[in-house]
């Protein structure tokens, strides 16, 4: 029943977080106006509204004028709604959870954004960091966070300017030195190296895939963002068996 109650409550986060995602960046606010059809301008009903089941429901029409609704709301609300219930099954209900949550409602919008306009927003970054050290006084990781927080901004930033020595241009954006420093804060420094390989393996593979497909080299640049926040979603949750395994 727990379980149940936290995936419900993660959804209705990740309903909120489609909103984040979308007016954020187009600096609307994400108060006004209610949720309505992108497409009609329809104020969507209550009973419309239900994370996930709705979508299901209406199979993804909006009702008034028929329009698709993307299923990326729906993959947004699932995310979340299964890392509220996966986080309680890994950690149970503690500060562990409670920092398992936060970094899930952190790095979300972060990655979503990122992925849609390249930008990683510094009014969720920032203040992600300093959550990141202050769940860390509460875990007793006061000293990890701190040096994971400085370990994962001076990583990115080194090789921001390396990468715009050698190619001339920005290799990557100072927005992931933000997002670098919000995952070490809650990770540690050890954390952080793990999240940054499993990044940069998982945005090679991307990366390889996109050139397959599409043939010849890459004209647009490929946002780190989403793949930094997989590695750190996955240390958050393994980190300390991977850290076992390399004795580190």
């Amino acid at each position: 029943m727990i379980g149940f109650i936290l995936f419900v409550i993660g959804a209705v986060f990740g309903s909120f977080l489609n909103v984040v995602i979308y007016r954020l960046p187009r600096k609307m606010s994400i108060v006004n106006p209610p949720s309505h059809c992108p497409v009609c301008g329809e104020r969507i009903k209550p009973y419309d509204n239900i994370p996930i089941l709705s979508y299901i429901i209406l199979r993804g029409r909006c009702r008034n004028c028929g329009a698709m609704i993307s299923p990326r709301y729906t993959i947004v609300e699932s995310i979340v709604a299964f890392s509220f219930l996966f986080g309680y099954l890994r950690f149970g209900l503690g500060v562990e959870y409670i920092g398992f949550v936060l970094l899930t409602l952190l790095l979300v919008p972060i990655a979503f954004i990122d992925l849609d306009v390249m930008l990683i927003p510094d009014s969720i970054a920032i203040p992600g960091i300093v959550i990141g050290l202050l769940v860390g006084i509460f875990r007793g990781f006061v000293v990890q966070s701190f040096l994971g927080g400085v370990a994962g901004a001076s990583t990115i930033l080194f090789f921001y300017y390396v990468g715009k020595l050698i190619y001339k241009r920005e290799a990557m954006g100072l927005g992931d030195v933000r997002i670098g420093a919000l995952i070490g804060a809650f990770t540690g420094w050890a954390g952080w190296l793990i999240s940054l390989v499993i990044a940069a393996f998982l945005g090679s593979i991307y990366g390889i895939l996109l050139v397959r497909i599409k043939g010849g080299d890459l004209k647009n640049e490929i946002p780190f963002g989403p793949f930094l926040a997989m590695g750190g979603y996955a240390v958050y949750i393994w980190g300390s068996s991977i850290l076992k395994l390399f004795q580190i």
